[in-house]
Formats: structure tokens, C-alpha cells, sequence
């Protein structure tokens, strides 16, 4: 039994589909995309490290609710002062790029439609 077009069950293709081209929710979107991806980074740093939250939060002086936050992608303050405190308590540094912005689920159709 074959699906009917256009139906998926990909949750990133019904995401993109439920937010098209509105702005201001592709904007939170790639917000909470990256909060994401510091929270994942953060907990890996620190778990190779073998620390704990508070022990992390003591070498980079600041609250273990800010490393908790951090890793649960719920942190909200300023971010560049707190992951460069993070970072320098773990021997590492903080490097950031600008990549242009893909959409492959709307280049997929695209591509499939030529």
C-alpha cells in the first residue's frame, strides 16, 4: 500500500512545513537549534573532563544553575562570558562561524520537482 504524496511522518519535514516561511519562527527555530547544540557541547566537555556541574561551575566561577541551564538548553543570559568562563576552566576555547543557512528538505522537493 503506497503512502499518499506529500504525507511523512520525518518530524524535521513537518516542522518545516508547519513553520514555511514565517521569519520570526524560523528565527526561534535556529535559536533553540543552538541552544541545543551549546547544551550537547558543554555536557561532552565536561563529561570528558569528569567533572560534575558543580565542580565545573566552581573552575569557571560561576553558578551551578548556569552550567545546569546551559546543559538542559533552558539558558537565557548572557551567553559569550559564560562559555568563555566554561571553556577556559576546561582547557579548551570558544570558536564560532557563521554558515549560510540550508533548508534540504525544501531543496529536496526542488530538486525532485526539475
Amino acid at each position: 500500500m503506497s503512502r499518499k504524496p506529500g504525507r511523512t511522518s520525518d518530524a524535521l519535514e513537518i516542522i518545516d512545513r508547519m513553520i514555511g516561511d514565517d521569519p520570526e519562527m524560523r528565527r526561534m527555530l535556529v535559536e533553540e537549534e543552538l541552544k541545543l547544540q551549546i547544551a550537547q557541547l558543554v555536557y561532552d566537555a565536561r563529561e570528558a573532563a569528569s567533572l560534575t556541574r558543580q565542580q565545573l561551575a566552581k573552575r569557571a566561577g560561576t553558578p551551578r544553575g548556569a552550567i545546569a541551564a546551559l546543559e538542559d538548553a533552558d539558558y537565557d543570559g548572557p551567553l559569550v562570558p559564560v562559555l568563555t568562563r566554561i571553556a577556559t576552566a576546561l582547557d579548551m576555547r570558544v570558536e564560532l562561524r557563521l554558515l549560510p543557512l540550508s533548508r534540504p528538505h525544501r531543496r529536496r522537493r526542488s530538486a525532485a520537482a526539475t
